[in-house]
This record gives C-alpha cells, structure tokens and sequence, in this order.
C-alpha cells in the first residue's frame, strides 16, 4: 500500500484513534481528512476514494451515514465497530459497507484491509457489461438488475454475490471463493453471511430458482436452461 496516494476520509469521534489512523496513513503517502461526526462525513465524502467510518458517532447513526454514502455512488467504505454479535456485522454489510473492523484494531490490519478493498474497488470492468438470462438482465455498467423488464433492487454486495454467480452458470462456486472475490482475502466473514446475502437474492428475484445450494461445498448459478 507504500506510495499510493489515496484520499482516505476518516470518521472517527475518538480524537487519539482519528490521529492514529491519520498519522499511519499520511506516512504511507495518503491524503487523509479528519473528521468526527456524521454530519460532516456526508459533506465531505464526495471529494474522497476511501471512507473509513466508525460507526459510534455522536450526531448521527453511522449504519445510516454509511447507507447514505452507498446510496450515492460506489466510494469505497470500511466501517469501525465495538459490536461483535453476527447480526450486527451483517448490517453493516447490508447497509452497504465493503469491509468491517471489529474495534480495537491493529493499524497494520487495517492497512492490509484498505489494500485489499481498494484494489478489488479498482478493478478493470468486466469484457462483458452485460448478461441475461431468459427474464433476468444483469447490466454490470450500470450496476443494475431487472427481472421480467421490472428493477430489482440489490445491495452492493448482493449484485457482487450475483455477477460472479451469473458468470459462470453451471459452475459450482465454492464459499471461499465467494468470501475471497466479494468480501476479499483479508478477512473471514461471520459464517451465515453468505448464506443472508443468498436468501435476500432469492426473495427479490422471485420463485425461479436461480441459485442453488451445494451442501457443503457453495453455490451455482442455474438459469432455466441448465436444470
């Protein structure tokens, strides 16, 4: 991560952690913003390639200021929080975060964390924009997904669960690579997170059973003409 010179946003109310997170970053040669309130996170996010965002803030829920900078566009976020149950760390996910940060955290961890969301963030786009299925058009451009010409409205990482699905019909996509691809290599997801982001696919696009479960082993992609 050396030399690269990112502008990384931090949202942090704890004046010693922001200076820290600040402090490692600016050695490794990023542009780095301070700020302590949500209020602020959302004036300032804009003009940054990387939010990092604590979630216990003292103006405005931080699960809502990260669905805000979601809803906006795609800038990458990693989220900060002091709770540990599974049911937390997949709302963070669902409101739109690309990694999460149990607190306290080592700084090299969370380097190793940037790294890895940046460059999945970074990524060239795909050969191929987009992909249909019978009824089911997935446009990888635009970042959108309709079934029977109706808008299906996914979060960020449910249309990531989907595109790599839907690339290789057919195929059996195994759990670690789901976790390795979508959530990246730097971090082991709670273990029904997988399985949360599957099941919101499956109330959003309908009864076809467009994915399948492989007991044991992940997940296949199966439109109507492989079964």
């Amino acid at each position: 991560m050396a030399g690269e010179a990112w502008r990384v946003l931090v949202v942090e109310s704890d004046v010693d952690a922001q200076r820290g997170i600040t402090h490692s970053l600016k050695r490794q040669g990023c542009e780095v913003v301070g700020v302590d309130s949500g209020s602020k996170a959302l004036e300032m996010y804009e003009h940054a390639d990387l939010v990092l965002l604590d979630l216990e803030l003292s103006d405005l829920h931080g699960l809502d200021v990260c669905a805000a900078i979601r809803a906006a566009g795609d800038t990458p976020i990693i989220a900060f929080t002091c709770r540990r149950s599974e049911w937390d760390q997949v709302l963070v996910l669902e409101a739109g975060a690309d990694d999460c940060l149990l607190k306290p955290y080592d700084l090299r961890e969370l380097t190793a964390r940037i790294g890895a969301v940046m460059r999945r963030s970074l990524r060239p786009a795909r050969a191929v924009d987009v992909m249909e299925w019978g009824p089911l058009r997935i446009d990888m451009k635009l970042r959108e997904v309709t079934l029977r010409g109706a808008r299906v409205d996914c979060t960020r990482k449910e249309f990531d669960l989907l595109c790599l699905l839907a690339s290789q019909p057919g195929e059996v996509v195994s759990r670690r690579q789901l976790m390795s691809q979508v959530w990246g290599e730097h971090w082991s997801p709670p273990s029904r997170t997988i399985d949360t982001h599957v099941a919101g696919l499956r109330r959003k696009l309908g009864p076809d059973e467009w994915i399948t479960t492989i007991r044991g082993v992940g997940f296949c992609f199966e439109p109507a003409d492989f079964h």
